[in-house]
């Protein structure tokens, strides 16, 4: 008899897998799904679903929307965006104490805004800040802390590839969910700010001040940063007067990109090609998430564990905010075992409608728990983007970079503490979208 243990134990034992034995999370959605439908129902209907489902699925054309921005943020990598993008918050905050790791984290909010990835973000700017701080003397601490951590701007603010993929999985509005994480990230990277100065206020030697700009050099390095600007300007005017669908406004940010790319003549045929491959290679990484998510969730479906878990949580003689934060503390948990995308795949058929039956927004649900969930970046032991900066940067142990993530830890809180505190600092802004 198929029950709703039926799901869960099916959940508990993919996670095991995935833990123990390391196969790719979205080759064991996709079996786990199939041999449960088959378990549940039968063979035939396993098989049949399979065929019906991945083709709804990878027919849409809203899917289009992941490879075209990945393509824009893999075009401004290869033509070194981020490196003029690094020297104009430099000019403006480089003079004050901590000044190059504020600059760090304001430069990876930018390059997040027209990339979307936390690891190609990690990868970017621990190449292009990590020198600039050992010639200035920062503390390894502070120099990995502040990469990791805002390298997890990129999933935070739009674009943002897992927001993209939240929405296609729940059919929410991508352009919403867009203008509606903008002021969470925006706030994330502030106070991210604010936690390099009090760290270099409690510990003077891990920050010192660089060298002072003058006026005239802060505004000569300005056009450094109008790439990112008209690119992230384009993209989200399209979507608030309804002149794009978002797969548009994705494929006409890639179009700016290369134009912008040639006529500063940064763009070679190699760096071109080189981004076509990546653009191909993490895109196909997503669909094949999406696709085992697809056959997992008609799983779950199937045993009506989603369903059950919603009513008998919005049962509980409890008030909703303390189902809510279990919900979170979950995915805090989870994130830092898993890949922040893998994980909300496999959770949301569980919580999106438990959050639903509570009366949450499913645009604010969205946000907030990817804004929790890409927490698992910087957190052991899995936390890819530590990893990242500890491997390329041979002299600084895991361990360091871990230790200055934790001083990050409480931005994540105080903003999810704040736009629930505030919902509208999400939803009014979402609510300027027309589709």
């Amino acid at each position: 008899m198929i029950t709703p243990l039926t799901g869960l134990y099916g959940t508990l034992l993919m996670l095991a897998v995935m833990l123990f034995l390391r196969i790719p999370v979205g080759f064991v959605m996709a079996f786990m799904g199939f041999f449960g439908l088959a378990y549940a129902i039968s063979w035939d209907a396993a098989l049949g679903m399979i065929g019906t489902d991945l083709w709804q699925t990878f027919s849409s054309y809203g899917l289009t929307v992941i490879p075209m921005f990945i393509l824009m943020g893999q075009i401004c990598f290869y033509s070194q965006v981020n490196e003029r993008l690094y020297n104009a918050a430099y000019k403006w905050f480089g003079q004050v104490k901590g000044g190059l790791a504020i600059t760090t984290v304001m430069a990876c909010a930018g390059f997040a805004a027209i990339c979307g990835s936390n690891t190609a973000t990690a990868a970017t700017m621990t190449a292009v800040a990590l020198p600039e701080m050992k010639k200035y003397k920062y503390a390894p601490i502070l120099t990995s802390g502040s990469i990791a951590a805002g390298s997890t701007l990129g999933v935070v603010i739009p674009p943002s590839v897992v927001l993209v993929v939240y929405g296609i999985y729940t059919g929410q509005s991508i352009g919403k969910l867009f203008f509606g994480s903008f002021v969470p990230g925006v706030v994330l990277a502030f106070i991210m700010a604010i936690t390099v100065y009090i760290m270099c206020i409690t510990h003077p030697e891990w920050g010192p001040k660089g060298p002072r700009s003058t006026l005239y050099e802060k505004i000569k390095a300005l056009p450094d940063a109008i790439d990112m600007v008209l690119m992230f300007g384009i993209i989200m005017y399209s979507l608030y007067a309804g002149l794009f669908t978002p797969s548009e406004a994705g494929a006409a940010g890639s179009v700016v990109a290369i134009i912008i790319s040639l006529i500063r003549r940064r763009l070679t045929w190699k760096g071109f090609l080189g981004s076509i491959i990546d653009t191909l290679r993490i895109s196909c990484m997503i669909f094949m998430l999406i696709a085992g998510a697809v056959l997992f969730g008609r799983f779950l479906a199937v045993t009506r564990l989603p369903y059950v878990a919603a009513e008998w949580v919005a049962g509980l003689p409890v008030p909703h905010w303390m189902i809510f934060w279990s919900m979170m503390i979950i995915y805090i948990i989870g994130g830092c075992v898993m890949d922040a995308l893998a994980f909300l795949l496999i959770t949301v058929p569980i919580f999106f409608p438990v959050a639903q039956q509570m009366g949450y927004d499913p645009i604010w649900f969205g946000v907030a728990i990817t804004l929790v969930t890409t927490m698992g970046a910087i957190t052991p032991p899995v936390g890819i983007s530590a990893y990242i900066v500890s491997g390329m940067a041979k002299d600084i142990p895991l361990s360091t970079v871990f230790r200055g993530v934790l001083w990050f830890i409480p931005s994540y809180i105080l903003t999810m503490i704040a736009i629930e505190v505030f919902p509208q600092l999400v939803m009014f802004f979402a609510g300027l979208v027309k589709y």
